[in-house]
């Protein structure tokens, strides 16, 4: 049992020399990440709030001319109306990504220096002589790494307070990636560190995962031995602790946060899935999302656009992006930018009758959800084998299908299905689109790897600042407990070193 102990300090004094400046840096980036969230980038909100409204003035042709005059096929795949380069125009985004002016049926080619900076003027709303082209990128920077596919960018540099740069797909004319020096900085005190995204590091995704895993799973290691230290080497008699100085300080926080700091660890390596541990079994979803919109759009069912009609019927107001979809079976406009939801409008609406006459509503939005019975109905039809434990329409957030900011749309119709993996299915009634799946594992990740790792316990995450002061306190005492390990063991190393040098045993 001694030559155990011995071992396990042994071990423990060692792996903490080495990784406890590394367990520093994550909790203090992990405080960071709590605001920070993400690499700075273009969300999907913030594209949305920089497009310019859609001039439906200008729209003369419709979308399957637009995909016919571009030679796209019959199947062009997505399709969205959006303005680019002050123009609005058709997107196709499948087999081939294509942009085809909605005015004349053009195809955009693939800008030069001088198109992109129109487009950075456009996108920032400042002069073209505040931009400056500061080269193409054929290979990821450290801002890039996830536009790896859709090289080469051009960088725009902006002359403005925030030091904004821009990345700008030439073939797209669109902004893709949004940085500013407060954005950027914040990501080397958070993200950066935090999940080792340095480009060198992260280009390479094999050796990025090893690199992760490996000092993850040391981590744990380190963390666990720690827990045991504390338990075996506590005496029931005084002094109760048997150290002194720093190294009893070390054990009175590594005792209080020590489990902490290995859910912490262990958890953040599981988020890569070592061994595919909580992947696979979601193959109850295949086939849904297509019975719940019907197939592919008709692009021919979409008749030209009537500019007075959609003033009408968003009540003056203008759309900035437009996606040509299918639900349950029947075309919609899916428009975004007039409301804080996208809205489902009909391309030609059901015939009303009066007294005197029958008129025909050619435009009109869709308010109403579609109903329960519909949306059963097509996920039996794909599935008339695996019996439904539960079905409810949830008007609140559950513990897998959350969101602190409100993004995920609610209601959502929560689906139990009985099959092999336990699979819970969540739609929005209101598009008719899966918005979450989980399988029993994916379940089980969900508290192993969010609850363990983000804490994020309805009792507390819904009720900010709670949440916050509790995870900082807690950071800040993991972040002490590793502080002193270091200290101690920088100490031990450089005793090691005085003594070995005045051995001269090296110079």
């Amino acid at each position: 049992m001694v030559g155990f102990r011995k071992w396990m300090i042994l071990v423990h004094r060692y792996l903490g020399i080495a990784l406890s400046l590394v367990f520093i840096i994550w909790f203090v980036s992990g405080i960071a990440m709590m605001y920070a969230r993400d690499m700075p980038g273009l969300t999907p909100q913030a594209r949305l709030e920089r497009l310019p409204p859609l001039n439906m003035d200008r729209v003369w042709i419709t979308p399957s001319q637009a995909a016919e005059g571009a030679s796209l096929g019959i199947n062009p795949g997505r399709v969205t109306l959006l303005t680019v380069m002050d123009r609005p125009a058709y997107r196709f985004a499948g087999r081939e990504t294509a942009t085809v002016f909605a005015e004349t049926g053009e195809k955009l080619v693939e800008l030069g220096e001088a198109g992109v900076v129109n487009v950075a003027a456009s996108f920032m709303g400042l002069p073209r002589e505040t931009m400056r082209h500061a080269g193409v990128l054929t290979e990821p920077d450290q801002w890039t790494i996830a536009q790896r596919g859709q090289m080469p960018l051009h960088k725009i540099v902006v002359d403005d307070a925030a030091r904004t740069q821009l990345y700008i797909s030439p073939t797209l004319g669109e902004v893709l990636v949004l940085t500013t020096r407060g954005t950027r900085a914040l990501a080397w005190v958070a993200a950066i560190p935090h999940w080792f995204y340095f480009a060198p590091l992260r280009l390479n995704g094999p050796l990025w995962r090893g690199v992760v895993l490996w000092t993850a799973g040391l981590g744990a290691v380190l963390a666990l031995i720690g827990i045991v230290l504390g338990i075996i080497q506590f005496s029931p008699k005084r002094p109760y602790i048997p150290y002194s100085g720093w190294m009893r300080w070390h054990y009175i926080t590594g005792v209080v946060f020590g489990i902490l700091t290995f859910t912490w660890v262990f958890s953040g390596m599981l988020s890569l899935q070592p061994w595919d541990w909580a992947s696979g079994g979601d193959d109850i979803a295949e086939g849904i999302p297509q019975a719940l919109s019907g197939g592919a759009p008709d692009l021919a069912e979409f008749p030209a656009m009537n500019a007075e009609e959609w003033k009408t019927v968003l009540g003056g107001r203008a759309a900035k992006e437009i996606a040509f979809a299918r639900v349950q079976g029947d075309p919609y406009y899916l428009v975004r930018g007039v409301e804080e939801k996208p809205l489902l409008l009909t391309p030609k609406g059901e015939a009303t009758e009066n007294l005197f006459e029958t008129t025909e509503q050619p435009l009109a939005i869709k308010r109403e959800p579609f109903s329960v019975e519909s949306l059963m109905s097509r996920v039996k039809e794909v599935h008339p084998d695996v019996p439904v434990a539960e079905s409810e329409l949830l008007s609140q957030y559950d513990s897998y299908y959350y969101s602190n900011e409100g993004a995920r749309p609610l209601p959502v119709l929560r689906i139990k299905f009985s099959d092999p993996e336990n699979t819970w299915l969540y739609i929005d009634p209101h598009l008719s689109q899966i918005t979450g799946l989980y399988t029993r594992f994916g379940r089980v990740e969900r508290w192993i790897y969010h609850g363990f790792h983000s804490l994020d316990f309805s009792f507390w995450y819904y009720n900010r600042p709670l949440w916050d002061i509790a995870v900082i306190v807690l950071s800040i005492g993991c972040i002490v407990s590793s502080g002193l390990g270091f200290f101690v063991g920088f100490k031990r190393v450089l005793r090691y070193l005085r003594r070995t040098a005045a051995t001269g045993l090296f110079p």
